[in-house]
């Protein structure tokens, strides 16, 4: 399933509606993802300084991966 996601506030809401489809809680979720239970937190709460690398960790963690549609591959622009 493709979602959507235009804003920090759109993957925020993503990630938690993952962790609560898995029935994870956040700390359980910062623990499999490697990172601390405040930037779960923040990253559901919409923050937009989120780090990228952290951010494919916890969608990773939840089974997910970040796709980027709409732009050319590497080799059509150069």
């Amino acid at each position: 399933m493709t979602t959507p996601i235009d804003s920090p506030q759109a993957l925020g809401l993503a990630v938690r509606a993952a962790r609560h489809q898995l029935g994870l809680t956040q700390p359980q979720l910062a623990l499999a993802a490697g990172v601390g239970i405040r930037f779960v937190v923040e990253l559901e709460a919409g923050k937009p300084t989120v780090r990228l690398e952290k951010v494919l960790g916890v969608l990773h963690a939840l089974g997910g991966q970040l796709a980027v549609s709409g732009l050319p591959t590497g080799s059509e622009g150069t």
